[in-house]
C-alpha cells in the first residue's frame, strides 16, 4: 500500500534541509521563502531489523522494504487560503498525504531569516498553519452543502435523501467548528464519524517535529529549550520528535563510522530520521507482514487489523481472489526457535483460512487457485 506523509510548515524553518535528509535527496534548500515551488516527493525505507534476520536465514538475494513517500511542500503563510502566498496551491497538496508533519521551528539563528522577524514561538506556528487550514476546509464544507441542497432536490429515493441528510448534518456540525476554529473537536467529530463525506485537511493525523539548534540534541539541553518544552506540554512526549535538520542532513553525507563519531560527540544516541519514519508507520496504524524466500525478503506494509484475504490482494490480486488458505507463522517465532524443524516441533505452523487477522511480522505463504 501507498504511505504517504507531508512535510508542512511556515518559512525556512527547515522542511526542505530535513527532507533532504529523510531521502538523501536534493531538494533545493535556500535562506529565502517559497524555495520550494512544486512539491518534492522521494521515497524512504522503513528500517526493520526483522527484514535484515530473515535474510540471514533465507540467505535471500535481496530485501524489498516497507517505504513512506514523503513531499516537501512549500512554506505556507497567514493568509495562505485565501491566496497569500502561494496558497491555494500547496493547501491542495496537502490534501493528498496520509499524515501531516509539522516542522517546527525551536532555534534562535539570526543568520536565517524568519518569516514575521519576532521571537520564536513554534506554538503560534502551529496555530498559523492549523488556521489557515480550517479556513481552506471551511471553503470546501461550504461547496459541498450547495451540493448537498441541489443533489437532495434532485434524488427521488427515500434511502438517498436520508443519506444526503445525514451528511448536511454533518456537515453543519463541521462549519459551526470550523467558526470557532475548535480543530479538536472536529477531529473528534470525523474520527467517530461513519458517514462517507468529504475529507478535511484539519482533521488529518499529525506529527510534531521540533527542529532544535546544533547543540540542542542532549537531554539537558532539550530540558533548557522552553520552545521545544512548550511542544512538549501541549502535545506530549509521544507526539513530539526533536531533531536537527541540518546536523541530520549532514550525517546523510558522512560514512556510518564518521556519523557514529560525531553523534556520540553531540550526544546523540539515535537518529532523528528514524524515530520519524518508525513513528510516521505507527502513527498510521501499520504492521509489516512477509514473504520470504532465496530470492527476496519483501516486507508488506498494511492497515492493522486486516484479514489474511486482504493483506494478500497487496501481494497479487489473484492471490485475494483465488484464496484458499495460508501457512503462517510469526518472524519472532522462529528467531526465538532458531530452526524451521524446531518452530514445527513447537507447534507454531499454522494453516489459517480468510477471516484470520495478520499479526505484525507474520510470515505468510498464500494457497490460491484461479
Amino acid at each position: 500500500m501507498s504511505i504517504k506523509a507531508g512535510l508542512v510548515g511556515l518559512p525556512n524553518v527547515g522542511k526542505s534541509t530535513l527532507f533532504n535528509a529523510l531521502t538523501k535527496s536534493s531538494a533545493p534548500a535556500e535562506n529565502y521563502p517559497f524555495c520550494t515551488i512544486d512539491p518534492h516527493e522521494a521515497i524512504t525505507t522503513v528500517p526493520d531489523q526483522r527484514a535484515v534476520d530473515l535474510q540471514k536465514i533465507y540467505k535471500s538475494n535481496s530485501i524489498i522494504p516497507a517505504t513512506v513517500t514523503f513531499v516537501d511542500i512549500a512554506g505556507l503563510v497567514k493568509g495562505a487560503a485565501s491566496g497569500e502566498g502561494l496558497g491555494n496551491q500547496f493547501l491542495s497538496h496537502i490534501q493528498e498525504v496520509d499524515l501531516i508533519l509539522h516542522i517546527l521551528r525551536c532555534f534562535e539563528d539570526p543568520n536565517i531569516v524568519f518569516h514575521s522577524g519576532e521571537t520564536v514561538d513554534p506554538l503560534d506556528d502551529f496555530n498559523t498553519i492549523t488556521h489557515e487550514l480550517m479556513l481552506k476546509d471551511l471553503d470546501r464544507i461550504e461547496k459541498r452543502l450547495l451540493k448537498i441542497e441541489q443533489l437532495i432536490k434532485k434524488t427521488k429515493t427515500p434511502q438517498e435523501k436520508k443519506q444526503l441528510a445525514q451528511e448536511k448534518e454533518l456537515l453543519v456540525k463541521a462549519q459551526d467548528l470550523v467558526n470557532n476554529m475548535q480543530a479538536e473537536a472536529l477531529k473528534k467529530l470525523f474520527t467517530n464519524n461513519t458517514i462517507e463525506t468529504i475529507s478535511l485537511l484539519s482533521t488529518k493525523k499529525y506529527m510534531i517535529i521540533a527542529n532544535v539548534g546544533e547543540n540542542e540534541l542532549d537531554s539537558q539541553s532539550l530540558a533548557n529549550n522552553k520552545p521545544f518544552q512548550l511542544l512538549i506540554q501541549k502535545f506530549g512526549k509521544e507526539l513530539v520528535v526533536p531533531i536537527c535538520a541540518k546536523i541530520e542532513y549532514e550525517l546523510t553525507q558522512m560514512e556510518h563510522a564518521e556519523a557514529e563519531e560525531i553523534m556520540g560527540l553531540l550526544g546523540m544516541t539515535n537518529r532523528g530520521l528514524e524515530t520519524i519514519i518508525q513513528k510516521t508507520y505507527k502513527m498510521l496504524n501499520l504492521i509489516s507482514f512477509f514473504t520470504c524466500g532465496p530470492k527476496e525478503i519483501h516486507v508488506w506494509p498494511i492497515i492493522k487489523g486486516v484479514t489474511i484475504r486482504q493483506a494478500s490482494g497487496e501481494i497479487h490480486s489473484d492471490l485475494e481472489k483465488g484464496f484458499i488458505c495460508a501457512e503462517i507463522f510469526n518472524t519472532q517465532d522462529l528467531l526465538e526457535a532458531g530452526s524451521f524443524a524446531k518452530l514445527k516441533e513447537l507447534g507454531k505452523i499454522r494453516t489459517e483460512g480468510q477471516q484470520y487477522i495478520v499479526q505484525d511480522g507474520d510470515i505468510v505463504e498464500i494457497k490460491f487457485n484461479v
